[in-house]
């Protein structure tokens, strides 16, 4: 496919509104599931870490699978994945709604739904990186925006639910609410240049005509099967030499056999059949060997390899807030007088507060967007920390919409992943990454879960938490230092094909 040059408007803004409902509706339950927590607590008696499992597994799978989802992608296109996906997020929702144990939510809420969000999120992200260049910091910041706002509106429309209709119903009016996906994606129309080629059409097509031998020349069939009879034994010979004759007599008797009205068809079909069928094993190994090749030359930029770090234990550290900030506050025994407004909603409205103000700062050319993220990862990490020193709902609201304007930082990661590895690696470098995220984000909440299991309080597990994060941040941070780009310079040149941090943002 090739894309002409982004637009940075037109019907790139119809592309970012359908992208933000997207992520809103495909979002706002999964990052919600605090309220849910609660309720399934209370509903089938088990661990806090045991319970934990779903509202992460809903998070991080579909990041687990991101490259899975960037190769669907790339494949199918941002539209057809968008409409499927938008399928499999509301069959979850409502599958889980008939849930008789938490392992049957492991896998309604936590693989199918999570799996959905996963397409949906690279699909969306992918297709505004298309349509935007100059505008991509604010084109993100506004799409990732949608499912912060989903996080706020759905955790107040969840608890109000279960009040009217239970748990059950809950889960049912939102996965109807879902189905809205499928008319936002419709709208995700691919940027393609109008001299492009038109679409092959079948697979066969793809097969270059030397490898369709009857085709190439006017040769008799006898010619055909000579040649096909060649490679076969030919094949035989190198793996076993003694079954060489008798393959070969073997062949022979076998095409002798066949009807004589139908031996010609038959042989062209077998010519035909075989020598695409050995070209396309071929393509796909190569396929194979480049994607692995390309994968080792991200890992060669130091900078690359300190942002998977990084995201996986920011990830670990600062996603459980957002699905357990509601028990921390019940089990800190708050009264519910002073409960004004659900600690998941603050979360969710500050979240949308530091994606758009992180997503106008990273397009200004004096904001250097690597130095920002590290910033973000650092001062998560002291909220962290702070957070077994809150006692109150006032403080507890203070971290959580402190945490949740920094969570924001999503909005510049993509950002930073392009100026790091370049446009044309973003969909690559954005699953492998992803996939990081997502491990962060199943492990996190259970792990958290499993401390206040052990030791009955939280204490502990929001300092492990807050470690994480911090040395997550130190390490990104050495690896960005310009020191090192001059001691590169000073020992060797870079090898080919090979990013780093300052070049790309060069670019």
């Amino acid at each position: 496919m090739v894309f002409r040059k982004p637009p940075d408007g037109g019907w790139g803004w119809v592309i970012v509104v359908v992208s933000f409902f997207t992520q809103f509706l495909c979002y706002g339950s999964p990052l919600a599931v605090g309220v849910l927590y609660l309720e399934w607590l209370d509903a089938f008696g088990e661990g806090k870490g045991k319970t934990a499992w779903v509202g992460s597994l809903a998070n991080g799978i579909g990041l687990l699978a991101s490259p899975v989802c960037s190769i669907c992608v790339q494949s199918f296109g941002a539209r057809p994945v968008a409409i499927f996906s938008g399928f499999m997020v509301a069959g979850g929702l409502m599958m889980s709604s008939f849930a008789p144990n938490i392992y049957f939510l492991y896998v309604s809420y936590g693989i199918v739904v999570g799996l959905g969000c996963g397409l949906l999120y690279t699909a969306t992200v992918t297709i505004t990186c298309q349509y935007f260049d100059k505008r991509r910091g604010l084109a993100l910041g506004l799409i990732s925006t949608g499912s912060s706002v989903g996080l706020f509106i759905y955790a107040a429309l969840q608890r109000e639910l279960i009040e009217l209709y239970g748990l059950d119903g809950c889960l049912l009016i939102v996965g109807a609410l879902s189905l809205n996906i499928l008319a936002c994606g419709s709208l995700m129309r691919p940027l393609e240049s109008s001299h492009s080629p038109p679409p092959e059409k079948t697979c066969v097509d793809k097969v270059p005509d030397q490898y369709f031998v009857y085709h190439e020349k006017e040769k008799t069939v006898e010619e055909n099967i000579s040649i096909l009879e060649k490679g076969y034994i030919d094949e035989k010979c190198v793996n076993n030499v003694p079954d060489c004759k008798q393959d070969s007599i073997l062949n022979k008797n076998v095409l002798s056999s066949i009807n004589v009205n139908d031996k010609d068809t038959y042989k062209k079909k077998v010519v035909e059949q075989t020598n695409f069928c050995k070209q396309l094993a071929k393509r796909k190994w190569q396929l194979y060997l480049t994607y692995w090749k390309e994968t080792m030359v991200l890992f060669k930029n130091k900078v690359f390899s300190a942002l998977f770090v990084a995201i996986l234990l920011f990830d670990i550290g600062g996603f459980p807030p957002s699905l357990l900030m509601e028990d921390v506050a019940r089990s800190a025994n708050i009264n519910e007088d002073d409960y004004y407004m659900p600690l998941i909603s603050i979360i969710g409205i500050m979240t949308t507060v530091g994606k758009l103000i992180l997503g106008i700062l990273a397009d200004f050319k004096w904001v250097n967007t690597l130095y920002l993220y590290v910033i973000t990862l650092l001062m998560t990490g002291v909220a962290l920390f702070a957070i077994p020193f809150a006692k109150s709902y006032l403080t507890l609201a203070m971290l959580s919409g402190i945490l949740g304007f920094l969570t924001g930082n999503w909005s510049i990661f993509p950002y930073v992943t392009t100026k790091t590895v370049g446009i044309e690696k973003l969909t690559h470098a954005y699953g492998i990454l992803m996939f990081f995220a997502g491990l962060g984000n199943s492990l996190g909440p259970p792990i958290v879960g499993w401390f206040y299991d052990w030791t009955q309080e939280y204490d502990t597990a929001f300092y492990f938490s807050g470690f994480c994060v911090l040395l997550g941040g130190f390490l990104l941070l050495l690896a960005a230092l310009p020191c090192w780009n001059t001691c590169t310079n000073q020992s060797s040149k870079l090898p080919p094909n090979t990013y780093s941090y300052k070049v790309a943002s060069n670019a």
